[in-house]
């Protein structure tokens, strides 16, 4: 199934990533399983080079990234880090294409902390929100604006360019969710400057759950005050007066307790394998899979959801199918093709495992159910 393997905005693999992960969690338990001090220096040590490694593919400053569980947890380590009068009485804008756990998180907390949520809705017949509408709805009583660089429902890509300079003249703090491309397409946090950026480990990453991110430009890191904080938000953590409590300077304030350092250590593998990877050649690789895709979906006869063009879409095609959707990747499954749906619309993404061959057979194969 491997070289037929279009899940990479799930689950990413790349080659000898079962090894690699066998080796550093049997690694792991042999240091935390031995009667000795050497555990707490190899797991914050393992974790440093996790945000290391992040830090280099997007760009971003030392001092200025964390780890989280998860998406939703790093937007909500940020957004309730902020001053009461940067959201209270003012709108938070978001795409109806948002990842749906934002959005949920973003419910959740408007009461609570006094804004709006404003959610741009989709153009009557559109699978994604257009950067017009977008903008449109974008106004100087914007608080905070939470952009999707690539949606996982169409893989649409925003041009965040123009949408970040639109921002800035309207005075909002910009977030980016970068889940969607991180590790596939090129992103620096710094170009275009960005307030805050928050991903996972998985998808185009391989590394595995519980592996997010979060990153703050260092302007808006000292504006901040977690409300979960702990320990590990001090300058200096063994600093147990109960009454001295300081936040740290940097990143480290949106640390709170004991740090879950495992799925940090179980992602390293794969961000170590992205450090030494030919990340253009395997962004070349999947544009030419995925094109070659668009082209049988057009010979077919199909649906295609993701925006045409190669600059407005990520590494993923969408299609929308008439048979059932899941019986359709359930039939591809037996075929060892790996494939998912949402409702009717069939998700494909190629990565580095993905063969041209492997291509060839998905195309045979749906050719062969849809005409059935």
């Amino acid at each position: 199934m491997e070289d037929a393997y279009f899940l990479y905005h799930s689950i990413g693999q790349y080659p000898g990533k079962a090894d690699d992960l066998a080796r550093a969690m049997a690694e792991f338990a042999g240091v935390w399983g031995a009667a000795n001090d050497a555990q707490w220096g190899y797991l914050l040590g393992g974790r440093a080079r996790f945000i290391d490694r992040w830090r280099s593919i997007i760009g971003a400053p030392e001092a200025t990234l964390t780890t989280s569980e998860s998406v939703t947890q790093s937007l909500h380590m940020l957004v309730t880090a902020l001053p009461p009068e940067t959201l209270r009485g003012k709108r938070v804008l978001v795409g109806a294409d948002c990842f749906p756990s934002n959005h949920f998180l973003l419910t959740k907390l408007a009461d609570r902390m006094g804004f709006t949520l404003h959610t741009v809705p989709f153009h009557q017949g559109a699978a994604h929100v257009e950067d017009e509408d977008f903008t449109a709805a974008w106004g100087p009583d914007v608080g905070l604006a939470l952009l999707t660089w690539v949606s996982s429902t169409t893989s649409h890509r925003i041009d965040l360019d123009a949408l970040v300079t639109h921002g800035r003249q309207m005075g909002s703090l910009i977030g980016v969710d970068i889940t969607q491309a991180a590790g596939l397409l090129p992103f620096d946090v710094t170009a275009p400057a960005v307030d805050f950026t928050v991903s996972t480990s998985l998808k185009w990453m391989c590394g595995t759950p519980g592996a997010g991110i979060l990153h703050v430009a260092p302007e808006l890191i000292a504006r901040c005050q977690p409300e979960l904080r702990g320990w590990f938000s001090q300058d200096n953590p063994f600093n147990w007066g109960l009454d001295t409590f300081e936040y740290a300077p940097d990143i480290r304030r949106f640390d709170n307790g004991t740090p879950g350092c495992m799925a940090a250590l179980a992602s390293l593998p794969a961000l170590d394998w992205h450090a030494q990877a030919d990340r253009p050649a395997i962004a070349a690789q999947n544009r030419r899979q995925t094109a070659r895709i668009i082209e049988a979906a057009d010979e077919m006869g199909l649906t295609l959801v993701t925006p045409r063009a190669e600059a407005k879409r990520g590494g993923s095609v969408m299609l929308r199918i008439d048979p059932p959707a899941a019986q359709v990747v359930a039939a591809l499954r037996e075929e060892g093709i790996a494939t998912d749906a949402r409702g009717q619309t069939l998700r494909l993404s190629p990565g580095i495992v993905t063969t041209d061959d492997g291509v060839e057979r998905l195309i045979t194969a749906l050719g062969h159910l849809l005409r059935a």
